[in-house]
């Protein structure tokens, strides 16, 4: 079995704490600043999956290369369990999935995952061990000898968050991890982050899929313009009081017909008819168009 990765350094420490987090970048030579990142507090307990949402240039990814200490921040700080998260040693516990991975093409995937898995840490029969059962969790064991230069798009996904869980992290990041998966590949990814949570993982994930992240997530923020403009529990999210929604078997169109009479006898109406739509993409859609309009 993979060896153990090294313990957090407090129970009752936050996953991932952010303070005040600010970054800015230097456009051209005139010293104008952009602020990616601006001034996010947010706090995730462990063994939560987590959403961190947005719509493109929102400041998702340089949020989490903050939090790997990929960039240094302006201002503000981050820590992993406790521990500062410039610091190396916070990221012993943490396997990562960037949006747009590049992995050498002239490995097999096995030979990859081999390659990650020594990098963090694992040796001896850990680490061929580790690396076949990587591979078999993301139902990747027959193109495990295949050269990753020949992998589609959806393939390098599944091979990437192999090497992201191959030294079993206590945090799992994932940026865009369904992106140019197929539909399969998608629902088995959503099946491993809830295999994982009933590990006692906890997984921060970003995805413009809305539905899914409803099925997955225990926990959203929604950031525009490097802003924190929404955060809640899924089970928090707010509804329509003035509507009621019912889910039932689908009805041929006579019977459509009756049941909107009856309900025009009674004073009332039958506004819609329709697949039942993800809360999340309503929220989502409503604090983003706010802030656009601000």
């Amino acid at each position: 079995m993979p060896a153990s990765p090294v313990a957090p350094q407090s129970v009752s420490a936050a996953a991932i704490e952010l303070q005040g987090l600010v970054k800015d970048f230097a456009i051209g030579l005139r010293g104008v600043k952009l602020r990616a990142v601006d001034h996010l507090t947010l706090r995730i307990e462990p063994g939560q999956v987590f959403g961190l949402l947005g719509p493109n240039g929102s400041g998702k990814s340089t949020t989490i290369k903050l939090l790997l200490g990929l960039l240094a921040p302006t201002a503000g700080r981050g820590t992993i369990f406790g521990v500062p998260s410039e610091r190396a040693d916070a990221r012993r516990t943490v396997g990562y999935l960037p949006e747009a991975p590049y992995f050498y093409g002239h490995l097999t995937g096995f030979e990859l995952v081999r390659f990650y898995a020594r990098l963090s840490g694992l040796g001896g029969r850990a680490l061929d061990e580790g690396a076949r059962a990587a591979i078999d969790r993301v139902e990747m064991t027959g193109a495990a000898d295949r050269l990753v230069r020949n992998y589609s798009k959806g393939m390098l996904q599944r091979i990437g968050l192999a090497q992201a869980i191959v030294h079993q992290p206590q945090l799992l990041i994932l940026d865009e991890p369904t992106a140019g998966v197929d539909p399969a590949g998608a629902a088995m990814i959503a099946r491993l982050v809830l295999e994982l949570k009933a590990e006692g993982k906890t997984v921060l994930i970003t995805s413009h899929l809305l539905a899914q992240m409803e099925e997955v997530c225990d926990g959203v923020a929604i950031l525009d313009r490097g802003r924190l403009i929404y955060q809640g529990r899924m089970a928090d999210l707010p509804g329509r009081g003035n509507r009621q929604a019912m889910v039932l078997d689908a009805l041929p169109p006579g019977e459509l017909e009756e049941l909107r009479a009856w309900l025009a006898a009674r004073g009332r109406a039958l506004h819609s008819v329709e697949t039942p739509r993800a809360q999340l993409e309503r929220v989502y859609l409503e604090r983003v168009g706010k802030q656009e309009q601000s």
